[in-house]
């Protein structure tokens, strides 16, 4: 039997970053979650428990809070690459770094109408989201969005599938349509307006899933993909993933009742998971970007 170590990183996951910026009574607050993973020479801890190599995930998690003092975060995208090129340009052995931030967003709250100056309210679950990639003097930048919870009360049809001895779900012209989607957009350029970008991306992603007359949420999903590259060069290609938020007609007929699409129960598991990509024809090569 003969076997080799294959392809391995580590790092230190979820690192909790709160910041507080301070414009005189006014404060800034941005809640992250980051994640970094190295990747080089680092065959001797594996094999022998030699660490010299090793730069311990403490490091890192001490480099991430750190940073955060030094320079105010402001873009996401620009304190990942900050991140991953210092890993890489600062330690011999590490060839490469992947950093990962997920933004949890706050809302200010109003007092009569007029913003607060520093007291916040937890928006929803939905996170934006950042993975950059270093390799050598190389990066790749894909940022994008999680939890997205969406819903659209008619404007949906699935019907014409194949049936056997198990189907059981009804043909349907007019259905709830319901998602959270995870969508993750591939940069061919840093030279990007990164918050006004995501924003606009976001806007495209929402008003495609509300306009496109959906005959299923494959056909959506591809929609809203393609929506994104039209209105966007700065994209080279773009990836979603969308759970099918089922959400099933109530049978009311034992109680001599019709329901004319007005009475649903919304179905937790088990649920559909629709995922898929589109890319630009002269795309670059995304080399390590997703992997």
């Amino acid at each position: 039997m003969s076997y080799h170590l294959g392809p391995n990183q580590y790092g230190k996951a979820e690192v909790r970053l709160v910041t507080v910026t301070r414009d005189g009574d006014t404060h800034h607050l941005r809640d992250l979650t980051v994640s970094t993973a190295l990747r080089g020479d680092l065959a001797a801890t594996h094999l022998t428990g030699d660490n010299s190599a090793v730069v311990a995930t403490d490091t890192q998690k001490n480099t991430v809070y750190a940073f955060a003092k030094q320079a105010p975060v402001d873009e996401i995208e620009d304190f990942a690459l900050r991140l991953g090129r210092h890993f890489v340009d600062s330690f011999d052995q590490i060839t490469g770094a992947r950093i990962t931030i997920e933004e949890h967003g706050w809302e200010r709250i109003h007092v009569d109408r007029h913003p607060h100056h520093h007291a916040f309210a937890r928006g929803s679950d939905e996170r934006r989201t950042v993975t950059v990639t270093v390799s050598g003097d190389q990066y790749w930048i894909v940022a994008g969005l999680t939890d997205l919870v969406v819903l659209k009360t008619t404007g949906s049809e699935f019907h014409g599938y194949p049936k056997d001895e198990y189907t059981t779900l009804p043909e349907t012209t007019d259905r709830i349509l319901a998602t959270a989607v995870t969508a993750r957009w591939r940069y061919q350029t840093a030279e990007v307006k990164w918050s006004h970008t995501f924003l606009e991306i976001r806007k495209v992603l929402l008003e495609t899933f509300a306009e496109k007359h959906s005959l299923s949420l494959q056909q959506t999903l591809y929609a809203m993909g393609a929506a994104v590259l039209e209105a966007h060069p700065e994209v080279a290609e773009i990836r979603l993933s969308m759970p099918n938020k089922h959400h099933f007609l109530v049978d009311l007929s034992p109680f001599g009742l019709e329901n004319e699409n007005e009475v649903y129960y919304a179905a937790d598991r088990p649920y559909g998971l629709i995922e898929g990509g589109v890319v630009r024809d002269d795309a670059e090569d995304p080399g390590p970007a997703w992997s």
